[in-house]
C-alpha cells in the first residue's frame, strides 16, 4: 500500500506528524471553513429550488396572454382575455415535455356572508390546478374543488375555496355558503351562492386576506363570458422553460393571427425569487471571503512556525545542494495535505448534517412577510464542494509559498546556526 503513496507525499505526512497538535488545530479550522462554505451554500441551493418551484407550480412555467396583461389594468373583466383557448391547449398538449395546460380567469369583486362583504380577489381553475400546485398550497380544512365532470359534484352546490384569513373575517367554516358579487364583462352586477369547499393558506398574510378559488366554469357562468385571463403551461422539467418558450412561440404562430399573443416564462414574474437569490449570493460571497481569510491567516501561521523551527534543517538541505525551489515544494505540499485532509472531513460533514436534516424534521421559522415555517434542508452539491476544495488549496499553497521563501533565502551560514 504504502508503494501506491508517493515517497514525497509521505515525507510530507511525517513532517506533518512533528507536531501533532499545531496540524490537527489546521486540519480542524480548514474543516470548519469547508462546512461552513459547503452547508451555507447547500441551504442557498436548496431555498433556490424551494423558491423556484413554488413560483412555477403558482405561475406557470410558462404564461399565455395578451401582449401586456400583466402591465396594464383592465377596463372591464376580461377585456384582454384570450379567445379559443381550448383550441391552444390542444395544439400544445401534444409535447411530451409539457405536463399540463392549466386555464386561468383573473377578477375581483366582494364576497358576503349576509352580514358582512369585503372584497376578494379570485382565480378561476379546474380541479387539475391543484395537481400541479403539489404541495404548496397548504389546504387547512376541507378539501380542493371537486370535478365538475363527476357524478358525485351537485351543480346546485358549487364550490369556492377561501383563504384563511379571509374565511376568519367572514367568520365562515367548511360546508358554509358565501355570495360573490361582481361586475360582468358587460358592465352588470351578477351573483352567485358558494358553498365553502376548503380553507387554505398560501404562508402570505396579503394573499390569504383576500384570495379564493372557484371552478373556472363558475367563474364563466359569473362573468357571463367565455373567455379565459391566462393559460398556464406546467413543464416536468424546470430547466427546460426556455427551450419549451421557443417551441410554445413558434406552435403558436398560425394562431396568433386572430389575436395577438405573448409567452412569459416563469423568471420574469418571479421578483421575489431574483431578490433573494440576489441577496443570498451577496451574502455567501462575504461569508466565503471571511473563511477565506480565516483560513490564511491559520495556515500562514502554522507554516510560518514550522519553517522558523526547522531553519537549521533548511540550512543543511541548502548545504547539502538542495535547490531552494525543492525546499519550498516540500512546505506547500505540506500545506497541500493538510488542505485535502481538511476538506474531505468538511465534507464528509456536510453530507453526514444533510442526511440527518432529511430525516429529522427542523423547521426554519417564517421569513419576512410569510406565515407559514419551512423545513432546514441542505442540498449537497459536488461542484460546490470542488470549488471550496480548489479554493481552500489555494489559499493554502498561497500560505505555504509565502513562508517558505522567506525561510529558503536566509543565507546558509546564518541558517546552521540558527536557534
Amino acid at each position: 500500500m504504502s508503494q501506491l503513496v508517493p515517497q514525497s507525499v509521505r515525507i510530507a505526512f511525517f513532517n506533518l506528524l512533528r507536531n501533532r497538535r499545531r496540524s490537527l488545530l489546521s486540519v480542524l479550522i480548514i474543516t470548519i471553513a469547508v462546512f461552513a462554505l459547503t452547508s451555507a451554500g447547500g441551504f442557498g441551493l436548496y431555498t433556490y429550488e424551494s423558491l423556484k418551484e413554488s413560483i412555477a407550480r403558482d405561475t406557470g412555467h410558462l404564461t399565455i396572454s395578451m401582449p401586456g396583461f400583466f402591465e396594464r389594468d383592465e377596463e372591464m373583466p376580461l377585456a384582454n382575455g384570450l379567445e379559443d383557448s381550448q383550441l391552444m391547449i390542444q395544439h400544445l398538449i401534444s409535447n411530451p415535455d409539457i405536463r399540463g395546460i392549466q386555464p386561468r380567469i383573473e377578477f375581483t369583486g366582494l364576497v358576503s356572508n349576509g352580514n358582512k362583504s369585503t372584497i376578494f380577489v379570485g382565480t378561476g381553475v379546474n380541479e387539475r390546478e391543484f395537481d400541479m400546485k403539489g404541495p404548496f398550497l397548504n389546504v387547512r380544512k376541507g378539501k380542493t374543488l371537486s370535478n365538475v365532470r363527476s357524478s358525485r359534484y351537485d351543480p346546485a352546490e358549487p364550490e369556492v375555496m377561501l383563504a384563511v384569513d379571509l374565511a376568519r373575517n367572514l367568520n365562515v367554516s367548511v360546508d358554509d355558503w358565501v355570495t360573490v358579487l361582481v361586475t360582468t364583462s358587460h358592465g352588470a352586477l351578477n351573483a352567485l351562492d358558494f358553498k365553502v369547499q376548503a380553507i387554505y393558506s398560501t404562508g402570505i398574510p396579503e394573499w390569504d386576506k383576500r384570495q379564493m378559488y372557484l371552478h373556472i366554469s363558475s367563474v364563466k357562468e359569473l362573468l357571463v363570458n367565455e373567455k379565459v385571463s391566462i393559460l398556464s403551461v406546467f413543464l416536468y422539467e424546470t430547466q427546460k422553460t426556455m427551450e419549451l418558450k421557443a417551441w410554445v412561440e413558434d406552435a403558436l404562430t398560425p394562431l396568433s393571427r386572430n389575436q395577438a399573443l405573448e409567452v412569459t416564462p416563469w423568471q420574469e414574474r418571479a421578483f421575489f425569487y431574483s431578490k433573494v437569490k440576489g441577496l443570498y449570493d451577496r451574502i455567501f460571497g462575504i461569508m466565503g471571503g471571511v473563511m477565506a481569510l480565516v483560513v490564511f491567516v491559520a495556515l500562514f501561521n502554522t507554516m510560518t512556525m514550522s519553517v522558523t523551527e526547522r531553519t537549521r534543517e533548511i540550512g543543511t538541505l541548502s548545504a547539502l545542494g538542495t535547490y531552494p525551489a525543492e525546499i519550498v515544494a516540500g512546505f506547500i505540499r505540506e500545506a497541500a495535505l493538510l488542505a485535502g485532509i481538511g476538506a474531505l472531513l468538511g465534507g464528509v460533514l456536510t453530507i453526514v448534517t444533510s442526511g440527518v436534516l432529511i430525516l429529522v424534521d427542523v423547521q426554519m421559522p417564517p421569513p419576512p412577510g410569510r406565515t407559514e415555517s419551512y423545513p432546514l434542508n441542505i442540498y449537497f452539491s459536488t461542484t460546490l464542494f470542488m470549488y471550496s476544495i480548489a479554493g481552500v488549496m489555494a489559499i493554502c499553497v498561497l500560505a505555504a509559498w509565502l513562508s517558505a521563501r522567506k525561510g529558503v533565502n536566509k543565507p546558509i551560514t546564518e541558517a546552521l546556526i540558527y536557534a
